[in-house]
């Protein structure tokens, strides 16, 4: 496990009776320390974030690959139950929790209607947003984001991992 995903287990997960089982790294993602497991039962895919210099927010990969054939947006039939994007920057560490079922709402995950994304930004609180488009999607976003700090509400961070 990387530093920012030890980090939350340790906040987090271990202060919730949020227990990681079936872990996994991803080679092929590993710059974004890529992985799966499950918590609780539950599917999750994680990807830690990175600072990009240009824009606002920060940007993380949302892909997949069939055997050696080109990389392809997630899409609704695969076994996931939650996307996590683990985020910092300075002293600051946050995550969010998407649910598989927002993700396709937001045209994120394909559909048998519309093409999926293999990556995007994501706008911790932190971000100020500097377009009406970021804005709009951190709007959002902000629904599924906590941050670690001394005033977590450990109620609302079970409730991310439970809604569907």
């Amino acid at each position: 496990m990387d530093n920012k995903l030890t980090l939350i287990k340790t906040e987090i997960y271990d202060k919730c009776a949020l227990e990681i089982s079936d872990f996994r790294i991803e080679m092929e993602s590993k710059e974004y320390d890529a992985c799966r497991f499950k918590l609780n039962g539950r599917r999750i895919i994680s990807r830690n974030s990175k600072i990009t210099s240009k824009k606002a927010g920060q940007f993380v990969t949302f892909w997949k690959r069939q055997g050696t054939g080109p990389i392809e947006p997630f899409c609704e039939t695969d076994q996931f139950d939650f996307y996590v994007v683990n985020v910092r920057a300075e002293n600051k560490v946050g995550q969010f929790v998407f649910p598989k079922s927002v993700m396709i709402k937001k045209g994120i995950i394909s559909t048998a209607i519309i093409e999926g994304k293999r990556a995007f930004r994501v706008y911790p609180s932190w971000d100020a947003t500097t377009s009406k488009q970021a804005e709009k999607t951190q709007k959002w976003q902000l629904d599924y984001f906590f941050e670690i700090n001394d005033e977590m509400d450990f109620n609302k961070i079970v409730e991310l991992y439970t809604k569907q």
